[in-house]
């Protein structure tokens, strides 16, 4: 059975590249108001399963 927490923050990424890539606001180092909400949530998944990753 896979990972929930890696199959969340791979699904966060994939939702936060789908909006970028038809917003024409989000870019690289600026995001809209939806697209940081986005990559923030995205950030925290994913630091999240970094750490848990970790060896101890």
């Amino acid at each position: 059975m896979p990972d929930d927490l890696y199959q969340r923050y791979q699904a966060a990424h994939r939702t936060h590249k789908t909006h970028a890539e038809g917003c024409a606001t989000c870019t690289d180092r600026a995001r809209c108001p939806e697209g940081a909400r986005l990559w923030e949530s995205f950030e925290r998944l994913q630091d999240a399963y970094l750490q848990r990753e970790r060896p101890r």
